[in-house]
């Protein structure tokens, strides 16, 4: 068996110019809440939230935000059983409100009625777009950053401060909304690319301001919540664990707009980079329960999860897995043409045959499913396959293979 690792040269590693410094920090599933704000998106039943929540501790994931206890007694009654149902796992819930009086009352209400203090996540806009929008003075915004934080920390909360557009807010406005916030008792702040307008530099610029200049030493943790309008929201959040305590993001990358950073994508890299070694196995199922009970797509092309992530027809990267699964060696066919084993998530490389095809896929095919690769039949199927506009199916090489 090789040693597959060793038989590549790794330039995301070399150093020469650059080198990322992710690190394994805590991730917040964000799925139940702002992936359930989708235009698209389905709310599915609670047993399958509980359920999601089951396969978020399975992958290690450290919490999740259970919904808005201020938007409704449905929502807040939903917010009490998941709370309950987190009782027996490791993983810790949280509720989003608003800084406003009647948020924070729910909240405290979830959390008498769940029997457990909920962390509250409470959130204001920051960014001048958003504070013009709004006609809202800044006395105005530290008054209810103060009133809400507080009463919350009052009633044995603990409490995450977020600004929402913090990624187009100003500093100044920045430090005295933070500043408010931590003198009321808030033990988090968290910063949002909530229109996803961040690049990778923009997020490390925030994060090493909020570092320098808001939390300056004091024993306060920094989130990162990150969407994906730019296509970017993968790898901000990934640079954001070079600074940031705890990331966010949320299953497939569902949420409003075209979503959230795609925690599956987060977790798969992260242990690509050998910074957790846990079993990612559950992100099969994870995905598939989003999938068909949030009413979210899976593109054939999603990377790790989707159909042909792991499948190829084309004739010269099916002969190099081929040859590499000949050798027995698992390990080699998994990385020969993929950046990621397919074992990272318990799945198989997928020979097809299909018009880019060559003799070796077919022949790997007859003798998977149980057929001599005698010429004849190779022929027969080449042939077909050539003449397809598509890959055959199961059913169609059977029929080819048997001559029928």
């Amino acid at each position: 068996m090789s040693d597959a690792d060793s038989l590549i040269y790794d330039w995301n590693r070399d150093g020469r110019a650059a080198r990322a410094a992710y690190r394994a920090v805590d991730l917040d599933d964000e799925t139940l809440r702002d992936g359930l704000q989708g235009p698209s998106v389905r709310n599915p039943p609670l047993a399958v939230k509980v359920r999601l929540l089951e396969l978020m501790d399975a992958l290690g994931i450290a919490s999740a935000d259970v919904g808005l206890p201020g938007a409704s007694a449905q929502a807040r009654a939903e917010v009490v059983a998941l709370a309950k149902a987190t009782a027996r796992l490791h993983l810790t819930p949280n509720q989003a409100v608003r800084t406003h009086p009647a948020d924070v009352a729910s909240a405290i209400e979830a959390s008498v009625e769940a029997g457990m203090p909920i962390e509250t996540c409470a959130f204001i806009g920051s960014s001048p777009i958003r504070r013009m929008t709004e006609s809202w003075s800044l006395d105005r915004m530290l008054e209810r950053v103060e009133e809400s934080v507080g009463l919350a920390v009052r009633s044995g909360l603990p409490v995450m401060f977020v600004t929402e557009d913090t990624t187009r807010a100003d500093p100044e406005t920045l430090v005295r909304l933070y500043d408010a916030a931590i003198a009321a008792g808030a033990a988090r702040i968290c910063a949002s690319d909530t229109a996803g307008h961040a690049t990778p530099e923009g997020v490390r610029n925030l994060l090493t301001f909020l570092r320098n200049d808001v939390v300056r030493g004091r024993a306060v943790k920094v989130d990162y919540h990150g969407h994906n309008d730019r296509g970017l929201g993968t790898i901000n959040a990934l640079t954001a664990t070079e600074l940031a305590d705890r990331v966010h993001g949320t299953a497939l990358g569902i949420g409003e707009r075209v979503g959230n950073a795609s925690i599956d994508q987060i977790l798969v890299n992260l242990r690509l980079w050998g910074l957790i070694e846990r079993d990612l196995e559950p992100l099969v199922e994870y995905a598939a329960l989003v999938a068909l009970h949030c009413g979210a797509t899976i593109p054939p092309n999603y990377p790790v999860l989707g159909a042909d992530a792991f499948r190829t027809g084309t004739g010269v990267h099916a002969a190099a897995v081929i040859k590499a699964l000949r050798k027995g060696d698992r390990a080699l066919a998994d990385l020969v043409y993929s950046a990621v084993p397919a074992s990272v998530v318990g799945r198989e490389q997928r020979i097809e045959v299909g018009p880019m095809s060559g003799e070796s896929n077919v022949i790997w095919w007859l003798e998977r499913h149980g057929h001599a690769p005698e010429r004849a039949a190779i022929e027969r199927i080449f042939a077909a396959a050539k003449a397809s506009p598509r890959l055959l199916s199961d059913d169609e090489l059977e029929r080819l293979a048997s001559g029928s």
